[in-house]
């Protein structure tokens, strides 16, 4: 078996997705119910506010992008990044759906840079926050300070509410530049 049965009941085929599978809802609900860092952070923090925050700290033009840029965890999950370097095959399926994530969406594939710089601004204050005091360094977030902001953890039903309506503000204001 290589598809999944989503939470609106759409079928994903891993290897061979497309745009139509994609749905907004689908990606807010799964990502508001997974936890970053696989749950060992000091309470539950989701990806979907992870996202959020990530969307925050860019530019209004590159919000989408931000807040979508871990979607295709809504239907591969959330592996932590020294698994998943380990995991070709995998890189492969989650690429192939980011490329259907980009085309219901119509973004990009490439992040603009700015969006992977806040991603390590928010992983850096998810550290300082969330995570248990451990003396070693992360070599990814050297030289990145954390937000001045506390993140304060939202839970499921808040992140995934949050999390949607986000989306469809920035798909209408995506929409209204297209036709403007």
């Amino acid at each position: 078996m290589s598809w999944i049965l989503t939470h609106s009941g759409k079928r994903i085929e891993l290897l061979a997705p497309t745009a139509a599978m994609i749905d907004p809802m689908d990606i807010a609900h799964s990502l508001a119910h997974q936890a970053r860092f696989n749950g060992h952070t000091r309470g539950f923090y989701s990806v979907a506010q992870h996202c959020c925050i990530v969307a925050d700290l860019v530019p209004a033009e590159h919000q989408l992008a931000a807040l979508l840029h871990d979607a295709t965890e809504a239907y591969v999950g959330d592996l932590v990044r020294p698994l998943k370097q380990l995991l070709p095959d995998f890189v492969d399926i989650e690429q192939r759906i980011w490329l259907a994530i980009c085309d219901q969406f119509n973004l990009e594939p490439e992040l603009p840079p700015c969006v992977h710089d806040a991603d390590l601004i928010a992983l850096a204050t998810e550290r300082r926050d969330l995570m248990p005091a451990h003396p070693d360094a992360w070599p990814c977030l050297a030289g990145t300070q954390p937000s001045a902001a506390i993140i304060k953890p939202w839970g499921s039903p808040v992140s995934a509410m949050n999390y949607f309506n986000r989306l469809m503000q920035l798909l209408q204001t995506e929409h209204r530049r297209a036709c403007a």
